[in-house]
């Protein structure tokens, strides 16, 4: 049988003057997800984003695609000739498999006629059709609140049928806005932030930075593990580890104990910098909520951003824990984040950090390194992951 996938956008229709490109960043992420699946063909006719595949495909795709930003939601479809008796046999079909997995207790029809040469109007589809389909299975109408909802889509040359619909997570084309390089740590927050910033348009590239031998293999991995997670949503091209140790060392006897955190932080976003340097990326992002931990203050926040050259986005300023833990789940990573290995962000960490950072005392604490080939040294020594997910080998920026 051939199938299809139907996927439909919704902020997109509010872009005037540009959305065409965001149309065509949208279709050519579609397209890298169905990557490597034979058959699979995107088009993208008004207003929608149309998958062909085959049957034997078809749920596999539809998994693939529901992870793709800027689609609100998508349906399976059967795809028939555009006369009345292929299009009942098809609503028929589908309300008995909808029957069979959910058993649904009422039904509407939902019918929509884009070729005006169809010798039905809508409502008239819909009310011939649902009458075979209640025929058939016995399934009373609801056309207030129904338990399932059977579309029609008539073109000129073929129709859609589907039953329902699956949620996609909305927002705009991953691209669309621009590259930025993540801070990801082995925590539950910076896989968040990296999944709402690309949710948002941002190509993401991530940085990881690593303590050996204080912090082990097994941390590593877990970093390499989310950074996977978020490649499946298309939410991180690639992983930068970078070897922290050293420098941390430095930094911790560089200054007061209790400033030692934002002194990392800074140093961080120093390398980040310089590995975004060779990315093109336009923006760092963090997983830094405030007020969470101690050192997670506004005046904390400005001393450690006046260490980068580039905006720092933190997508999770606002957020409480909950919020954030319902989001990982959501995306599949809460379950690795939780595993209990630790990262350098936990090390050499005073009982009573620093809360109002003065920029002059953090100044002061690496007047006595060379941060600049601190910097380049670690930048350079850093090693370079590339994150293709099966299906997901975006370029679209």
């Amino acid at each position: 049988m051939r199938r299809a996938l139907l996927c439909r956008y919704g902020e997109i229709f509010l872009k005037s003057g540009n959305r065409r490109r965001f149309e065509t960043l949208l279709r050519d992420n579609v397209r890298a997800a169905v990557a490597g699946i034979p058959g699979a063909r995107v088009e993208a006719p008004h207003g929608r984003v149309v998958v062909h595949l085959d049957e034997a495909r078809a749920e596999e795709a539809a998994a693939r695609v529901q992870r793709v930003f800027g689609l609100v939601s998508l349906s399976l479809a059967s795809i028939v000739p555009a006369d009345l008796a292929a299009i009942s046999d098809a609503a028929v079909a589908e309300a008995r498999g909808a029957l069979a997995r959910a058993q649904p207790a009422t039904f509407k029809i939902e019918a929509r006629r884009s070729d005006k040469h169809f010798p039905l109007p809508s409502p008239e589809i819909a009310r011939q059709v649902g009458a075979r389909v209640a025929a058939a299975t016995g399934l009373p109408v609801d056309v207030h609140d129904p338990a399932l909802t059977i579309g029609i889509e008539v073109g000129t040359e073929h129709a859609f049928v589907y039953a329902g619909n699956i949620p996609c997570p909305g927002g705009l084309p991953v691209g669309s806005a621009g590259r930025a390089l993540l801070l990801l740590s082995g925590g539950i927050d910076s896989p968040v932030a990296g999944w709402l910033a690309a949710k948002r348009g941002l190509a993401v590239d991530a940085v990881y930075f690593h303590s050996p031998p204080y912090v082990g293999e097994k941390s590593r991995d877990k970093v390499v593990t989310l950074a996977r997670t978020l490649a499946g949503w298309q939410a991180a091209r690639s992983l930068t580890v970078v070897g922290f140790t050293d420098l941390q060392k430095r930094l911790r006897d560089a200054g007061p104990a209790e400033l030692a955190v934002v002194l990392y932080r800074r140093a961080m976003m120093r390398i980040a910098d310089a590995v975004g340097d060779g990315l093109g990326s336009e923006a760092l992002v963090t997983g830094e909520n405030l007020g969470q931990v101690a050192s997670q203050t506004v005046q904390n926040m400005a001393v450690i951003d006046a260490a980068a050259r580039r905006v720092v986005l933190r997508p999770l300023v606002t957020y409480d824990k909950v919020e954030t833990t319902a989001l990982a789940r959501r995306l599949g990573t809460f379950e690795t984040s939780i595993l209990p290995f630790d990262d350098c962000c936990s090390l050499f960490v005073p009982p009573h950090p620093v809360t109002r950072a003065r920029p002059q005392d953090a100044e002061r604490a690496e007047s006595t390194l060379d941060m600049a080939a601190a910097v380049a040294a670690a930048a350079a020594a850093a090693e370079r992951i590339d994150l293709p997910a099966p299906g997901v080998a975006y370029t679209s920026v």
